[in-house]
């Protein structure tokens, strides 16, 4: 039978947490206020425990190990919950306050029309809402949670798929009268997001279309904008089902090879809208709370009906 790992001490920790942060002890040192020999003293001991190799002398710098790197990421981690539990239960304004960062397109087309309904559920939150486009830093930027579009791919954190987000190709009128089957749209410039640099090529191999170095394209920071860009002529976008509809009743773009050419796509080839929280985030009942709503919200309702009305929140 083994025995409880015996853990090094806090002190040892936390100095060893701001020289991987430094990659320097003079700079550790005088972060915490100490000297640099009290640093070495710590980071010896810290070693001798562990009976590993931290750092590697080079001269005057100094270099994280294998072992050093590796367990960077858990004291890190360590610290950044000891943070957030000390900002929660020392400071009453926060207990209750939810930070939820959404991305730009899902917030307006899916999150603003349904957010009075968890107001009427949890009237005593603070709910702060912000939209980045990218996964923010949890910690840094005081966010409980997020919602990304892209493929899921965030193993270090909690991953819920609110909706799938598939994607129509569209054009003008105009660019949509000279392409006549799937392989002409490599002669126009294709038109994506920087964030989805694999959807253009999974969608082409899907289509049976060669996609070669020489294709032009053209990659833009949000939905909104590459949108923008179809609609003045620029090339070939990927146009998201609700804007889509909108589009082809005004008549502003067409779908050239049909608005059901890449319906059939594979599940793990279509991106979508996910919830992404730090599992810790979520032992703070008003997090878990909205993290609990937000799943179970059917946000593939057609937005044009009338909401439901707000329902008790399921264990």
């Amino acid at each position: 039978m083994t025995g409880k790992l015996r853990l090094p001490s806090l002190n040892a920790l936390r100095v060893f947490h701001a020289v991987a942060q430094h990659k320097s002890f003079r700079q550790a040192a005088d972060e915490l206020l100490v000297t640099p020999q009290a640093v070495g003293q710590q980071i010896k001991l810290l070693e001798d425990t562990l009976q590993v190799t931290l750092f590697e002398r080079k001269g005057r710098s100094i270099e994280l190990t294998e072992s050093a790197i590796l367990l960077s990421h858990y004291v890190k981690a360590g610290f950044d919950e000891f943070s957030e539990g000390v900002r929660r239960v020392t400071k009453s304004t926060y207990r209750d306050r939810i930070n939820l960062n959404a991305s730009p397109y899902f917030a307006t087309h899916y999150l603003l029309p349904r957010l009075s309904l968890f107001r009427e559920i949890l009237p005593g939150a603070d709910l702060r809402l912000t939209t980045m486009v990218d996964l923010p830093d949890f910690g840094r930027d005081d966010i409980d949670m997020t919602v990304q579009w892209g493929y899921g791919s965030w193993p270090d954190y909690d991953t819920t798929l609110l909706v799938p987000d598939p994607k129509i190709i569209c054009c003008t009128p105009a660019i949509g009268e000279k392409i006549k089957s799937a392989h002409d749209l490599t002669k126009f410039t294709l038109l994506d997001t920087v964030k989805s640099k694999r959807l253009w090529p999974d969608i082409l191999r899907h289509l049976g279309v060669e996609l070669t170095d020489g294709d032009r394209s053209i990659s833009f920071d949000d939905a909104a904008t590459m949108r923008r860009a179809t609609l003045q002529g620029i090339g070939v976008g990927l146009v998201s089902v609700i804007d889509a509809e909108e589009d082809f009743r005004s008549g502003a773009l067409v779908a050239p090879i049909g608005r059901d050419a890449i319906a059939d796509m594979r599940p793990e080839e279509v991106p979508g809208f996910y919830l992404v929280v730090p599992r810790g985030h979520l032992r703070v009942k008003a997090v878990a709370a909205l993290h609990r709503w937000l799943a179970q919200q059917d946000w593939r309702s057609d937005l044009k009906i009338s909401l439901p009305k707000p329902t008790p929140l399921s264990d």
